[in-house]
């Protein structure tokens, strides 16, 4: 039975997946996952200090990301964010090295990595303290329970996956379901 909840949920889920399919990212698993520009590592930092500005890429209508957003400003992070239009969000993706099987709605960059979905800010904070060398992570889909999407007490199980140079993955945390 479905419910005006779920009905919400399959229709933020539909809004990523158009946008991404229509701009041709569903090619993307044929192009190299490398960033346009390498990402660098800064010198490490403690993220206890300092946490860094994140930019983050979005289009103008998903709520979730804004509320993406203020969870990372909640836990520190100076954030702003810019609107573009879907086509040039998903080539933002595509130069910045995320796997079209990692792909979200909102695209950010901290630290000289990019974050790609709804990651909780205690993830990037280990990101940016471990510096690992990768593009960055990710958090695929729009998992329900996840920062930005947490609409009430339902919590899907879902990982987050750190985005290597090659455009492999691997699991980076995660994060139990209710």
């Amino acid at each position: 039975m479905t419910t005006p909840r779920t009905r919400l949920i399959a229709n933020l889920r539909a809004i990523v997946a158009i946008p991404l399919a229509g701009a041709g990212l569903l090619g993307l698993a044929t192009l190299p996952a490398q960033a346009e520009t390498p990402v660098q590592s800064p010198p490490a930092q403690s993220s206890a200090l300092q946490a860094p500005d994140v930019a983050v890429k979005k289009t103008s209508g998903c709520g979730c990301c804004v509320a993406w957003m203020e969870h990372m400003e909640e836990n520190g992070f100076s954030v702003s964010g810019e609107n573009v239009p879907n086509g040039a969000l998903v080539r933002f993706k595509m130069r910045s090295g995320v796997p079209q099987e990692m792909a979200s709605c909102h695209t950010a960059r901290v630290g000289g990595y990019v974050i790609e979905g709804h990651v909780p800010a205690a993830d990037v904070r280990r990101l940016l303290d471990e510096r690992p060398d990768a593009v960055g992570l990710a958090v695929p889909g729009m998992p329900l329970g996840s920062p930005g999407m947490d609409f009430g007490d339902d919590q899907e199980a879902y990982e987050v996956h750190l985005i290597r140079r090659d455009g492999s993955t691997e699991v980076f945390s995660r994060h139990p379901g209710s």
